[in-house]
């Protein structure tokens, strides 16, 4: 009461006669608020002994498992200009269909014919090579010859070289003898000669005996001449051998020559139809990548350059495509103190956008919309945000299989699973700012070991 008036209105008025006033003041309030405090203390300090697990905390978003099931955009590897498209945005395609038609924008493949035209090509340079092939085997023919007649000819002036010594031996021969002949007419000469003074011999003995004597001496003079003409017959023909060998010799460097320079001229050809060969190859291969095909089954999800006579260059992305047949996972972040505490195969509580959860931190078990989760990978860099990239996948085995409606981009929070610790410690622990609890997990391991034998 206020009592704000002189009045008293207590005297006139008796509050013990209602059973409101009797319930309130007559009972023993002090008592029962005593026990309330009690009993919440008791309760309380029970509680401070319940388990609670620790938890890393983190946001992420959905992903996949395997890079190559990640949306993906679609490039061309060469330059042009959108003609047509044969999809639109949310269409799913199947791995090789035609996502749309490009042309060419470079002027050296503007040509519709080139296709042919450079086989044409090929077929010309490749008659040049079998030609060039003709020319070196007929001119290693023409080299054969010479050399088999360079041996013929040498045989034929080496044959006349010994035909030449062997005249010189006989011319010298028949001078010797002439020479004999005319020492023994010189004597008989000389004796008729003194005969001839003695009245011995007739004019006419003497007479014949003086021709003789001139046909020995002109014998002896011819034979010489015929002996220096076969002496000179003998240098003619080592001069020819000397010619033939330097003519041959000739001959033969100039038909090699012409073989050297007809086999560059064929490996010249050879490497023009190989460089051909590649530019066909090229071209074909080019005329393939005029229509853009998906790399593999999955959705359009978004055409990046749209308009039809739109340029790009090669590399430019042209459209989206998201993969069908992928496997879910998520992709977190970490705090470089955590990240000594997770391990590959630890476990994990995932909450998705989108699907009601209740989530206690410290009593996963007692969490409501939450699904588990495992560790599959752990970056070893630390990422751009200045944290560490933990990758995890579905729990195998897990009661609640992930939604199946879940879709690649949408966010996610994820509960790492530490040790399970008392509630006053991990109360202590979070009022001196001490990191949760590191453990050895295989000698933790070891002790349940110990603890089940």
């Amino acid at each position: 009461m206020l009592n704000l008036t002189n009045n008293e209105l207590e005297r006139d008025t008796r509050f013990s006669k209602f059973n409101a006033y009797s319930m309130i003041v007559n009972k023993n309030i002090h008592h029962l608020l005593s026990r309330i405090i009690l009993g919440t203390s008791i309760f309380l300090l029970i509680l401070l002994f319940f388990p609670w697990t620790q938890t890393i905390n983190s946001n992420g978003y959905v992903t996949t498992l395997r890079p190559d099931q990640r949306p993906q955009t679609i490039q061309s590897p060469i330059p042009g200009k959108i003609e047509k498209w044969y999809v639109k945005e949310g269409d799913f395609v199947e791995k090789g269909d035609t996502i749309l038609q490009i042309s060419e924008i470079k002027n050296d493949y503007f040509d519709p014919q080139l296709i042919e035209r450079t086989g044409d090509q090929i077929s010309s340079k490749s008659n040049s090579v079998k030609a060039y092939e003709q020319k070196t085997d007929a001119l290693k023919n023409q080299l054969g010859s010479a050399r088999k007649e360079r041996v013929l000819k040498m045989e034929q002036t080496k044959n006349k070289l010994k035909q030449a010594k062997l005249k010189i031996v006989s011319d010298s021969i028949s001078l010797t003898a002439a020479e004999v002949n005319l020492s023994i007419a010189k004597k008989q000469y000389t004796r008729t000669q003194s005969l001839l003074e003695e009245g011995l011999k007739s004019r006419l003995d003497f007479e014949i005996k003086q021709s003789k004597l001139q046909e020995s001496q002109a014998k002896v003079i011819d034979l010489e001449s015929k002996l220096l003409t076969s002496k000179n017959e003998l240098l003619n023909a080592q001069m020819e051998i000397n010619r033939i060998e330097a003519e041959y010799a000739n001959k033969i460097s100039k038909i090699e020559s012409d073989i050297s320079s007809t086999v560059s001229s064929k490996f010249d050809a050879e490497a023009q139809v190989s460089k051909l060969e590649n530019s066909l190859s090229n071209y074909e291969i080019r005329k393939g990548l005029y229509f853009v095909r998906a790399p593999q089954s999955g959705y359009i999800n978004k055409a990046i350059i749209s308009g039809l006579g739109e340029t790009f260059k090669e590399g430019e992305k042209l459209v989206n495509i998201m993969p069908s047949n992928i496997e879910i996972a998520v992709e977190t972040y970490v705090e470089p103190i955590d990240l000594p505490l997770i391990g590959i195969g630890d476990h994990v509580r995932v909450q998705f956008d989108g699907w009601p959860a209740i989530v206690f931190s410290g009593w996963p078990n007692a969490s409501y919309g939450t699904y588990g989760a495992q560790v599959v990978a752990i970056e070893s860099f630390i990422s751009d945000n200045g944290k560490y990239r933990i990758l995890l996948k579905p729990e195998p085995n897990a009661e609640h299989q992930w939604p199946d409606a879940l879709r690649v981009g949408s966010g996610a929070r994820t509960l790492a699973l530490l040790e399970d610790v008392p509630i006053w410690f991990e109360i202590w622990r979070k009022l001196n700012g001490f990191p949760p609890n590191y453990y050895d997990k295989t000698q933790q391991k070891e002790a349940k070991g110990k603890t089940k034998s």
